[in-house]
């Protein structure tokens, strides 16, 4: 109900499933990679959880590698 949103992949990483819930339920969306795999980010080995933002998440399911990718810094103008 806080608006998270939760990825799993199977153990091939071809397949990967979106859980939501929301007020009336919970959703869960499920996408089959016909070519290649998803590629995860790494975690620390303490870590049980990686967090991404909504623009990493779009990458991944993109197909993406966030591994190749390098943030660049940026700024915000607070209003």
């Amino acid at each position: 109900m806080s608006g998270h949103i939760f990825l799993f992949s199977n153990s091939q990483r071809n397949r990967v499933k979106i859980l939501y819930a929301d007020e009336t339920g919970l959703w869960v969306c499920a996408k089959r990679i016909e070519k290649g795999r998803v590629c995860w980010p790494e975690a620390d080995s303490a870590a049980t959880k990686i967090v991404l933002s909504h623009e990493e998440m779009a990458l991944l399911l993109g197909g993406i590698d966030l591994e190749q990718t390098k943030r660049r810094r940026w700024y915000r103008k607070v209003s």
